[in-house]
């Protein structure tokens, strides 16, 4: 596999099975993610973008096609692989610290080490000061930043981001959007956010992958030469007109 690719999905389609019919979610579906890369999905309502992240996670294996993750089967690649879901699901009863030390925990990767980079990361994006506040003491945007850095402390080669600012208003998700994407490509991080928002998509990402209808399969894929934080995008010349391109794009489906 090129070492500059993280992941690879080739021809993938997948069908959910169930007791009285077959549900195609993903077919014929080409993606490449690359090393670095900030790689945003817009499609329609259920056309099976998550469906694409379980793919690169392991949780489904393809009916057909082969996905490929750091160059080996994603159940492989697991430990290596994170994961941000729509709600931070940090747990009320241990502090931003303790929930920030969670996954190194699970993964049996505490150490001396892993706690002082995962304190520096709490103390370097503004948390250091809240890490013995416990959860319901924080603002919604400061919750999925805490869960941003649970994810980012074991260091993982891919990041996967499903919808993570859908439920916070749309002034802490344009301040969220901002610091998240400088969080990622600081770190140097590989990022894949699923968004239903093509503002948000464009914003936040280096490419935008427009998947089609269900059953998903990318239909185009745009390249973001924006200059600017993700914030600063959106004041940009080029902005209005890919959005426009990328909802043509969309919309094209329901014609």
């Amino acid at each position: 596999m090129n070492a500059d690719i993280i992941a690879e999905l080739c021809d993938v389609s997948l069908i959910y099975h169930e007791p009285t019919r077959e549900t195609k979610a993903v077919e014929g579906l080409d993606l490449t993610i690359r090393k670095g890369e900030f790689l945003s999905i817009v499609g329609p309502s259920g056309c099976g973008k998550t469906s694409v992240l379980s793919l690169l996670t392991g949780l489904y294996a393809p009916s057909c096609g082969t996905v490929s993750v750091l160059g080996m089967p994603p159940s492989e690649a697991r430990g290596r692989i994170g994961y941000m879901l729509q709600r931070d699901e940090l747990l009320d009863w241990r502090n931003i610290e303790r929930n920030a030390l969670l996954g190194l925990e699970v993964k049996g990767e505490l150490n001396a080490e892993t706690r002082r980079r995962t304190l520096e990361l709490l103390e370097k994006y503004g948390l250091g000061e809240f890490r013995h506040h416990y959860p319901n003491a924080l603002s919604g945007g400061m919750r999925q930043k805490a869960a941003l850095i649970r994810t980012l402390a074991f260091q993982p080669e891919l990041l996967l981001l499903d919808e993570p600012f859908s439920a916070l208003d749309y002034q802490t998700r344009l301040s969220l959007e901002d610091e998240v994407r400088s969080i990622i490509k600081q770190g140097g991080y590989t990022a894949v956010l699923v968004t239903h928002d093509i503002s948000e998509a464009i914003c936040m990402g280096d490419r935008v992958a427009v998947f089609s209808g269900r059953p998903a399969s990318v239909k185009r894929i745009f390249d973001i030469e924006l200059p600017g934080s993700a914030f600063d995008r959106r004041s940009q010349p080029g902005f209005a007109r890919l959005f426009d391109e990328i909802w043509k794009e969309l919309k094209s489906d329901e014609q």
